[in-house]
């Protein structure tokens, strides 16, 4: 689903955004513990993953000339932060529910702290940028795609978890550019575009493979390719296919991640996400 809004026609602005968890069943998708816990490995990798984009694009933002892309990497910035902190809360709440994350959250941490860590050169910083801006073309996708799943209603999925994924998923599609726009400020080369999709999307695919199996193990229950396939034709998760064909069109020389999802159908669940509703009041 694509619209006509261009970069620009929005302000971004964090939502400070709060949820109850209490009673948060870990299989949240009723009988779908494949669903739920795949879904689960956001609440585990993507802490560490926003607050590293947190510190790239404010490292990057005295680089920025351009006084509206300015305004959007500040907005951008205070949403993702927001973001680690609401994904923080759920991590924070499963593991008082004796679930133990911590292996897995030191990789992550070894990760987005040491092996990428912080550039020390602007030609390390633009890399960077470059990763975050594959990283937010994946995103946007899961963002698009959780705006677009009636399954998860009638499969009757909690409704606060419901909530999370949505109001993050419209906020991922609304922000979908900026990272984009700041590669092209600091570097246009797509050379530099392509070989950081090829080294962020394995890197996002082996670390969600590696999660959905330590929670699945962790529920006495085995990661198996037909679990995820039957979950998937069910409309539970995303679709393989659909996830190649937005790779490849990240691809094209002309791509612009306007041409991905909907802004306006993110902004319309932002105004009715009680979630979000609740921060502006």
């Amino acid at each position: 689903m694509t619209d006509n809004l261009i970069p620009g026609q929005l302000v971004l602005e964090p939502r400070d955004v709060h949820f109850d968890w209490d009673g948060l069943p870990p299989r949240w998708i009723p009988g779908q513990p494949h669903a739920s816990h795949i879904l689960n490995v956001l609440h585990m990798l993507l802490p560490e993953l926003e607050r590293w984009l947190v510190k790239t694009f404010t490292q990057a933002l005295p680089q920025v000339t351009d006084e509206r892309l300015r305004d959007d990497v500040t907005g951008f910035i205070a949403q993702e932060a927001i973001h680690a902190e609401a994904h923080q809360g759920v991590l924070d709440y499963l593991d008082s529910r004796g679930l133990d994350t911590a292996p897995y959250i030191r990789q992550a941490e070894w990760i987005f702290r040491h092996v990428l860590g912080e550039a020390t050169t602007r030609g390390e910083l633009a890399e960077h940028v470059a990763i975050a801006a594959a990283i937010e073309h994946l995103t946007a996708f899961i963002g698009d795609w959780i705006l677009n799943s009636p399954e998860l209603d009638a499969a009757h999925a909690h409704p606060v978890m419901l909530d999370l994924l949505r109001w993050h998923g419209a906020e991922e599609v609304e922000h979908r550019s900026v990272a984009f726009e700041l590669l092209r400020h600091l570097d246009p080369s797509y050379t530099r575009r392509i070989r950081a999709f090829l080294i962020a999307a394995p890197l996002v695919i082996w670390l969600w493979v590696r999660g959905a199996r330590f929670l699945l193990r962790a529920d006495h229950e085995r990661l198996t390719l037909g679990a995820y396939l039957a979950a998937m034709r069910r409309g539970l998760l995303p679709s393989p296919g659909a996830e190649l064909r937005s790779a490849v069109r990240y691809f094209r020389p002309g791509y612009h991640p306007v041409q991905e999802a909907s802004t306006r159908q993110a902004v319309a669940y932002l105004g009715i996400s009680p979630a979000a509703r609740a921060a502006a009041r």
